[in-house]
Protein backbone atom coordinates (compact mmCIF):
# COMPACT_ATOMS: atom_id res chain seq x y z
CA UNK A 1 0.00 0.00 0.00
CA UNK A 2 1.51 3.31 -1.02
CA UNK A 3 -1.07 5.58 0.58
CA UNK A 4 -1.55 7.04 4.05
CA UNK A 5 -4.76 8.25 5.68
CA UNK A 6 -4.37 11.70 7.28
CA UNK A 7 -6.72 12.65 10.12
CA UNK A 8 -7.38 16.08 11.54
CA UNK A 9 -6.38 16.72 15.18
CA UNK A 10 -9.99 15.78 16.04
CA UNK A 11 -9.59 12.36 14.34
CA UNK A 12 -11.76 13.30 11.34
CA UNK A 13 -10.48 11.87 8.04
CA UNK A 14 -9.05 14.67 5.89
CA UNK A 15 -7.38 13.10 2.91
CA UNK A 16 -5.28 10.29 1.54
CA UNK A 17 -1.64 11.13 0.71
CA UNK A 18 1.28 9.31 -0.85
CA UNK A 19 3.79 7.61 1.42
CA UNK A 20 6.38 10.24 0.39
CA UNK A 21 4.14 13.07 1.63
CA UNK A 22 3.44 11.09 4.81
CA UNK A 23 7.17 10.76 5.54
CA UNK A 24 7.64 14.49 4.87
CA UNK A 25 4.86 15.40 7.33
CA UNK A 26 6.36 13.04 9.90
CA UNK A 27 9.87 14.51 9.68
CA UNK A 28 8.46 18.05 9.77
CA UNK A 29 6.90 17.20 13.14
CA UNK A 30 3.37 18.02 11.98
CA UNK A 31 1.82 14.61 12.66
CA UNK A 32 1.78 11.68 15.00
CA UNK A 33 1.73 8.10 13.74
CA UNK A 34 -1.34 6.09 14.77
CA UNK A 35 -0.78 2.98 12.64
CA UNK A 36 1.97 1.62 10.39
CA UNK A 37 2.34 -0.90 7.57
CA UNK A 38 4.84 -3.78 7.73
CA UNK A 39 6.96 -2.19 4.99
CA UNK A 40 9.98 -0.13 6.01
CA UNK A 41 11.55 2.87 4.31
CA UNK A 42 15.36 2.87 4.45
CA UNK A 43 17.60 5.90 4.23
CA UNK A 44 21.33 6.24 4.71
CA UNK A 45 21.00 6.92 8.43
CA UNK A 46 17.35 6.21 9.16
CA UNK A 47 14.89 3.32 9.02
CA UNK A 48 11.16 4.06 9.37
CA UNK A 49 8.09 1.86 9.07
CA UNK A 50 5.72 3.19 6.44
CA UNK A 51 2.88 5.14 8.15
CA UNK A 52 -0.63 3.91 7.49
CA UNK A 53 -2.60 6.45 9.57
CA UNK A 54 -1.38 9.89 10.64
CA UNK A 55 -3.05 12.49 12.88
CA UNK A 56 -2.25 16.18 12.52
CA UNK A 57 -1.02 17.77 15.74
CA UNK A 58 -2.80 21.05 14.95
CA UNK A 59 -6.43 21.32 13.89
CA UNK A 60 -6.95 22.35 10.26
CA UNK A 61 -10.10 24.25 9.37
CA UNK A 62 -11.56 23.18 6.06
CA UNK A 63 -11.94 25.99 3.56
CA UNK A 64 -14.86 24.48 1.70
CA UNK A 65 -17.90 22.78 3.14
CA UNK A 66 -18.59 19.30 1.81
CA UNK A 67 -22.04 20.48 0.74
CA UNK A 68 -20.10 22.52 -1.82
CA UNK A 69 -18.91 19.52 -3.83
CA UNK A 70 -17.91 20.55 -7.35
CA UNK A 71 -19.86 18.90 -10.13
CA UNK A 72 -17.48 16.99 -12.41
CA UNK A 73 -17.30 13.78 -14.41
CA UNK A 74 -14.92 12.22 -11.86
CA UNK A 75 -17.16 13.15 -8.92
CA UNK A 76 -20.24 11.70 -10.68
CA UNK A 77 -18.33 8.44 -11.27
CA UNK A 78 -17.22 8.42 -7.62
CA UNK A 79 -20.76 9.10 -6.36
CA UNK A 80 -22.06 6.18 -8.42
CA UNK A 81 -19.10 3.96 -7.38
CA UNK A 82 -18.07 3.45 -11.04
CA UNK A 83 -21.27 1.47 -11.66
CA UNK A 84 -23.54 1.92 -14.63
CA UNK A 85 -26.83 3.13 -13.16
CA UNK A 86 -28.82 1.17 -15.75
CA UNK A 87 -27.22 -2.31 -15.92
CA UNK A 88 -25.36 -2.21 -12.58
CA UNK A 89 -22.01 -3.24 -14.04
CA UNK A 90 -18.78 -1.89 -12.55
CA UNK A 91 -16.35 -0.51 -15.13
CA UNK A 92 -13.04 1.37 -15.30
CA UNK A 93 -13.42 5.10 -15.96
CA UNK A 94 -12.22 4.64 -19.55
CA UNK A 95 -15.32 2.52 -20.28
CA UNK A 96 -17.81 4.91 -18.66
CA UNK A 97 -19.60 8.05 -19.68
CA UNK A 98 -22.31 10.06 -18.02
CA UNK A 99 -25.90 10.25 -19.13
CA UNK A 100 -28.64 12.86 -18.79
CA UNK A 101 -31.58 10.94 -17.28
CA UNK A 102 -33.92 13.53 -18.78
CA UNK A 103 -32.31 14.42 -22.13
CA UNK A 104 -31.43 18.07 -22.76
CA UNK A 105 -33.81 18.00 -25.75
CA UNK A 106 -36.64 17.17 -23.31
CA UNK A 107 -35.76 19.93 -20.85
CA UNK A 108 -33.11 18.11 -18.82
CA UNK A 109 -30.18 19.98 -17.31
CA UNK A 110 -26.59 19.28 -16.37
CA UNK A 111 -26.55 18.81 -12.61
CA UNK A 112 -26.26 16.32 -9.75
CA UNK A 113 -29.95 15.35 -9.93
CA UNK A 114 -30.05 14.61 -13.69
CA UNK A 115 -26.66 13.03 -14.51
CA UNK A 116 -25.74 9.39 -13.83
CA UNK A 117 -22.78 7.15 -14.58
CA UNK A 118 -23.47 4.98 -17.60
CA UNK A 119 -21.58 2.32 -19.55
CA UNK A 120 -21.14 2.94 -23.25
CA UNK A 121 -23.47 0.08 -24.21
CA UNK A 122 -26.38 1.37 -22.10
CA UNK A 123 -25.74 4.93 -23.23
CA UNK A 124 -26.03 3.89 -26.88
CA UNK A 125 -29.17 1.89 -26.11
CA UNK A 126 -30.81 4.84 -24.34
CA UNK A 127 -29.82 7.43 -26.93
CA UNK A 128 -31.76 10.70 -26.64
CA UNK A 129 -34.79 9.08 -25.03
CA UNK A 130 -36.16 8.82 -21.52
CA UNK A 131 -34.99 5.63 -19.71
CA UNK A 132 -38.51 4.11 -19.81
CA UNK A 133 -38.74 4.64 -23.57
CA UNK A 134 -35.50 2.71 -24.04
CA UNK A 135 -36.59 -0.12 -21.72
CA UNK A 136 -34.09 0.91 -19.02
CA UNK A 137 -34.64 1.42 -15.32
CA UNK A 138 -32.44 3.46 -12.98
CA UNK A 139 -30.81 1.52 -10.13
CA UNK A 140 -30.65 4.66 -7.99
CA UNK A 141 -32.04 8.15 -8.53
CA UNK A 142 -29.29 10.73 -8.96
CA UNK A 143 -28.76 13.30 -6.20
CA UNK A 144 -26.07 15.53 -4.73
CA UNK A 145 -23.71 13.30 -2.72
CA UNK A 146 -23.91 13.68 1.08
CA UNK A 147 -20.13 13.36 1.55
CA UNK A 148 -17.10 14.22 -0.51
CA UNK A 149 -17.21 11.60 -3.32
CA UNK A 150 -13.50 11.44 -4.05
CA UNK A 151 -12.76 10.55 -0.43
CA UNK A 152 -15.57 7.99 -0.45
CA UNK A 153 -14.15 6.42 -3.60
CA UNK A 154 -10.64 6.27 -2.18
CA UNK A 155 -11.97 4.61 0.94
CA UNK A 156 -14.25 2.00 -0.57
CA UNK A 157 -14.65 -0.76 2.00
CA UNK A 158 -13.23 -3.61 -0.03
CA UNK A 159 -10.05 -1.68 -0.86
CA UNK A 160 -9.48 -0.02 2.51
CA UNK A 161 -6.47 -1.13 4.54
CA UNK A 162 -7.44 -2.80 7.81
CA UNK A 163 -5.53 -0.17 9.82
CA UNK A 164 -7.80 2.62 8.47
CA UNK A 165 -11.11 1.03 9.41
CA UNK A 166 -11.25 2.35 12.98
CA UNK A 167 -10.90 5.93 11.72
CA UNK A 168 -13.39 6.00 8.85
CA UNK A 169 -17.08 6.55 9.43
CA UNK A 170 -18.98 4.26 7.10
CA UNK A 171 -22.23 5.54 5.69
CA UNK A 172 -24.59 2.60 5.49
CA UNK A 173 -27.26 3.00 2.80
Amino acid sequence: MDQTLVLNATYEPLRVVSWQKAITLLFQGKVEVLAVYEREIHGVTVRVRLPSVLRLLRHVRLKRRYADIPFSRGNVFARDEYRCQYCGGRFPASELTFDHVIPVACGGHKGWDNIVTCCISCNRRKGHRMPEEAGLCLIRRPRRPPTHPVFSWQCARERTPESWRDYIFWQVS
